[in-house]
């Protein structure tokens, strides 16, 4: 249900939102000119309009849209280990010929594919909406900008790498699976920080800082995934 609703919400109902009411509210009666004031103008529109789905489409949603990966992955690593106690299969899982790190690293890739697979699908299935609904409302359309190849080629997988090593981690040791995925639950406080610095003015979405952001994150991956599972033992695992 969180793959599904939190994707839902987040790449449908929320950008749907922001275009009705972008194209059904006057702008004598909106604040929009504040925002843009704020806000860089992008490159090629030329009306008020057209300037605030641009912005909303490669300022506004890409902080939100990273929301997803870090749910989507989370959610089938919480289960990872404690999903294996439940069904008490933890222990045949043990006798595999494979080492402690390599069943901690294949935890990771596992929920690092399905987290990928519901991002991918989010993704196309909101730039058609969106993209149909500004068609059809405005009879244009607002093309993606080269931050949303940055943030679907980097930082989501580089992002839901670091949601799934904290996870399975927490999943080894947590003895619930909504236990686990408590600890994945403080990633968002930082996108949460990016999309009111985007409101306000203070952080400004673009393809530098995003490359930045994917960098810093992907050595982060290299550091988890290399100590998986340096703290842990069979026994450990088994308590």
């Amino acid at each position: 249900m969180v793959m599904l609703m939190v994707p839902l919400a987040l790449t449908i109902v929320l950008p749907s939102i922001f275009v009705f009411v972008t194209v059904l509210v006057p702008e004598s009666a909106s604040d929009f000119q504040k925002l843009l004031d704020m806000l860089p103008v992008p490159a090629g529109e030329h009306n008020q309009q057209q300037m605030i789905l641009g912005l909303v489409l490669n300022k506004i949603m890409p902080a939100f849209f990273l929301i997803i990966p870090i749910m989507a992955s989370s959610v089938m690593a919480a289960s990872s280990f404690v999903g294996e106690k439940e069904k008490h299969t933890l222990e045949t899982l043990f006798y595999s010929p494979l080492s402690l790190k390599q069943l901690f690293q294949s935890k990771i890739l596992a929920g690092l594919s399905v987290g990928m697979i519901v991002t991918y699908i989010s993704f196309a299935a909101m730039m058609l909406v969106l993209e149909f609904e500004m068609l059809f409302l405005t009879g244009s359309v607002v093309m993606p900008d080269f931050s949303w190849l940055i943030i679907m080629l980097l930082i989501a997988p580089a992002i839901s790498l670091v949601a799934i090593s904290v996870t399975v981690r927490g999943s080894a040791k947590a003895q619930t699976i909504e236990d686990a995925q408590q600890r994945a639950v403080f990633l968002i406080f930082p996108i949460l920080a990016l999309v009111i610095g985007q409101f306000t003015g203070v952080i400004l979405v673009n393809a530098g800082l995003l490359l930045g952001l994917g960098i810093v994150l992907a050595v982060l991956d290299v550091l988890l995934m290399r100590g998986a599972a340096r703290k842990f033992t069979y026994e450990k695992l088994l308590k």
